[in-house]
């Protein structure tokens, strides 16, 4: 367990970005052999405008992710937070601060998302996508990856999170993230499983419904208890589903400048 730790705490930063990219190509691949719809659009482009807003995450990674790695460091050196005033196994205490990240990075933020409008606003650009694969995962805008990682920061000085379980955290919500927009079919006994527990593929695609109520439901990214604890969780088949929002022209979902100024057009409806 030590080694395992200590492999997190000090990850090369280029494992990192390899993790985060070779979840996305391996199913990327899989979705062009066993897609769950068949879209007919152009995968590279649509691809490629996703990307665009990966690389705007992965610069605001680079000038404000060091602030969550200090705040991590603190909360160790200081004790500060709950795994810290508990006695437990080491693997039982990573395991809470994997649920409780899910909760104030993940949950939180997307309920407040859709339930504030100035909020909203920003993480329309992620409900926009018409065409959802794994790539869709990526897709957020700058505003909302600020507001995701303010309230992780909460979530360290909270739960006491030591840098190792937040980069542990980063790579396990990357790959659930991936997983769970990625295209592709489910056997749907292996699905029905996996969302006892966890958030499957299938389960997130409702939440991708291009209208209300389905689309202001499921939340977590790894594990559904959180939707089933609050009683925002909810299943129909994925065939039943339509990706996009009502208010939004899917036409524009692949123009970029449109999408980055959905937050500050005062024309866009929002239900809100």
């Amino acid at each position: 367990m030590n080694d395992f730790l200590n492999y997190w705490e000090h990850i090369p930063s280029a494992h990192r970005v390899w993790i985060l990219v070779g979840g996305m190509v391996v199913f990327w691949l899989i979705e062009g052999y066993y897609p769950l719809f068949r879209f007919s659009f152009k995968r590279y482009r649509h691809a490629g405008v996703n990307l665009v807003f990966l690389s705007f995450t992965l610069v605001l990674n680079i000038i404000f992710g060091f602030t969550t790695v200090l705040v991590c460091s603190w909360v160790t050196t200081q004790q500060v937070g709950l795994l810290n005033l508990v006695h437990l196994p080491e693997w039982i205490k990573m395991i809470a601060a994997l649920f409780f990240l899910d909760f104030f990075g993940q949950y939180a933020p997307h309920y407040l998302m859709h339930r504030i409008k100035w909020m909203w606003k920003f993480h329309m650009i992620h409900h926009s996508d018409s065409k959802v694969d794994v790539t869709t995962g990526t897709r957020h805008h700058p505003g909302e990856w600020i507001i995701r990682e303010s309230f992780t920061v909460l979530g360290v000085l909270l739960i006491g999170v030591p840098v190792s379980y937040y980069f542990l955290y980063r790579s396990v919500s990357g790959f659930f993230t991936h997983f769970t927009h990625a295209n592709i079919q489910m056997p749907p006994l292996l699905d029905k499983t996996l969302r006892w527990v966890f958030v499957s593929p299938n389960l997130h695609k409702v939440h991708h419904h291009f209208e209300r109520p389905l689309t202001d439901t499921n939340f977590a990214n790894i594990f559904s208890l959180w939707d089933r604890i609050f009683g925002t969780y909810a299943y129909t088949d994925p065939q039943n589903l339509k990706y996009g929002l009502d208010v939004l022209d899917e036409n524009d979902d692949e123009d970029l400048a449109y999408q980055l100024r959905i937050p500050f057009d005062k024309r866009i409806k929002t239900d809100y």
